[in-house]
């Protein structure tokens, strides 16, 4: 079973920065897209921003320029600096891991994890 375990979550202030990680663990061979969503208050779960096992990355048009995207496809990690945070940042954020493949041969088609708050907000 593929498990992923966000952190990095917390307060800050607008115009603060924080950087969000996620590790997936389960006998992974491979994933090919790690990502992040977020979700605010009374609103649809929207895409931050993902990341491809070939470096190709997707931004949500609110995040582009402020948030970066990375991944260490050694460790199946995936990271997410957010910097420039507005208070309209302010929602839980959850990682996802696409297409998974374990070394027993099984195959997820989609992980998430449990979600970290992000709170901006002065």
């Amino acid at each position: 079973q593929v498990q992923l375990v966000e952190s990095g979550g917390g307060l800050v202030q607008p115009g603060g920065s924080l950087r969000l990680s996620c590790a997936a663990s389960g006998n992974i061979f491979t994933i090919y897209r790690m990502g992040w969503y977020r979700q605010a208050p009374g609103k649809q779960r929207e895409l931050v921003a993902r990341i491809t096992s070939g470096n190709s990355t997707t931004y949500a048009d609110s995040v582009k320029g402020r948030f970066t995207i990375s991944r260490d496809i050694t460790k199946n990690t995936v990271a997410l600096q957010m910097n420039s945070l507005k208070p309209e940042d302010t929602a839980v954020y959850y990682c996802t891991a696409d297409s998974v493949r374990t070394v027993s041969g099984t195959y997820n088609q989609q992980s998430w994890g449990q979600g970290t708050q992000v709170t901006v907000s002065s």
